[in-house]
């Protein structure tokens, strides 16, 4: 028996196992070790590739996208709608509330720059947001 085939007591009493089949085992290990970072980036590289946007279907920047975009950020904080990467519905107050000071003073800035169409349906948003506010955070 040379050196690198010398039994290693194994404390439990089970069968004795060589330094070669331990050595067999670790590089097993190592191997498995170094690939798994490499699966965890092509994950992450494939989930990145599938959250690009065309550009071509960004839409035009407006007033009325802008009210939409905190309307449905104030929305799935207040666990509403569920999130879109974790794909959960994630009930957080403090953001939600965060976004709706955000568009109220988006509105008192704006006041009186606004079309008929913009000014009513910021107000109509902002009421509404508010609402569900209380009657989400009320259920705590």
């Amino acid at each position: 028996m040379s050196t690198d085939e010398t039994p290693v007591p194994n404390p439990e009493g089970a069968a004795e196992e060589t330094v070669q089949d331990q050595q067999a085992a670790q590089s097993e290990q190592t191997a498995e070790a170094s690939t798994a970072p490499l699966i965890d980036e092509e994950r992450k590289a494939k989930a990145v590739e599938s959250q690009k946007i065309d550009p071509s279907q960004i839409p035009e920047a407006s007033f009325p996208l802008m009210i939409s975009m905190f309307t449905t950020q104030a929305m799935g904080a207040l666990g509403l709608i569920p999130n879109p990467i974790t794909a959960e519905m994630e009930f957080q107050p403090e953001l939600a509330k965060h976004y709706i000071e955000m568009m109220a003073v988006l509105e008192e800035k704006t006041k009186g720059n606004l079309d008929e169409n913009e000014a009513k349906l910021m107000e109509t948003s902002l009421h509404e947001l508010r609402i569900m506010f209380v009657q989400n955070t009320k259920k705590e």
